[in-house]
């Protein structure tokens, strides 16, 4: 029955890394920052699999969505935009998967995944300034002062790179994994019986199972 358990788990982890890859080519650009950020919501999935199954399904989820565009799509960015994307998606998942599973409520999803918000748009402003910036202005020799530009010609008040990071990484971050969340919540509680119909019942604290609490 535990064997059973653990091929219905690695199945839906494999699932969810499908659609995640699927969603993450649905990128589109916004208005209010450059166009080399791009929001997609590719973390949906990886999120249901963290609070369902717990953080490590959550980041195989990741590993998954990341192998997969690599393997149909490949890289543009010497693999550098993919390592980023799973530090990043990590930044976003585990904490939300680990507060939830100590406080496994729907007050303590909403927590859960207020807290990761702030703190992934935190992590992204040293990600993007000391790994991922410097990294992508050497791949393509791209001065870092013309990456600035392209913030700058959206944004007057965009004159550094700290100012990059505060007008225009912060707030995308804080959009696109704030949507992820609010879109999870109204999502999950939807289709919970259905992911039970795969995995099976959840363990005690996962969100379903915690769904008529406070």
């Amino acid at each position: 029955m535990k064997k059973t358990s653990s091929v219905k788990e690695t199945v839906f982890v494999g699932m969810m890394g499908a659609i995640s890859a699927v969603l993450m080519l649905l990128n589109i650009s916004l208005p209010f920052v450059p166009g080399f950020l791009k929001f997609d919501i590719s973390e949906l999935p990886a999120l249901f699999a963290g609070f369902f199954l717990g953080p490590v399904s959550g980041c195989g989820v990741i590993v998954v969505k990341i192998l997969l565009k690599i393997l149909f799509q490949g890289t543009d960015t010497g693999y550098v935009g993919e390592v980023m994307n799973v530090l990043g998606s990590m930044c976003f998942i585990l904490p939300a998967s680990l507060i939830y599973r100590w406080k496994h409520t729907k007050k303590g999803a909403v927590i859960a995944m207020a807290v990761s918000t702030v703190l992934v748009s935190i992590a992204f402003i040293f990600i993007n300034a000391y790994i991922a910036f410097p990294l992508f202005s050497k791949l393509y020799g791209m001065p870092m002062e013309a990456i600035i530009g392209m913030g700058a010609a959206i944004n007057p008040r965009i004159t550094d790179l700290p100012t990059l990071m505060l007008f225009s990484v912060f707030p995308f971050n804080l959009f696109k994994h704030g949507i992820t969340s609010f879109l999870t919540y109204l999502v999950y509680k939807r289709i919970g019986n259905r992911l039970r119909a795969i995995v099976g019942s959840p363990e005690k604290g996962s969100y379903k199972a915690a769904e008529g609490t406070e």
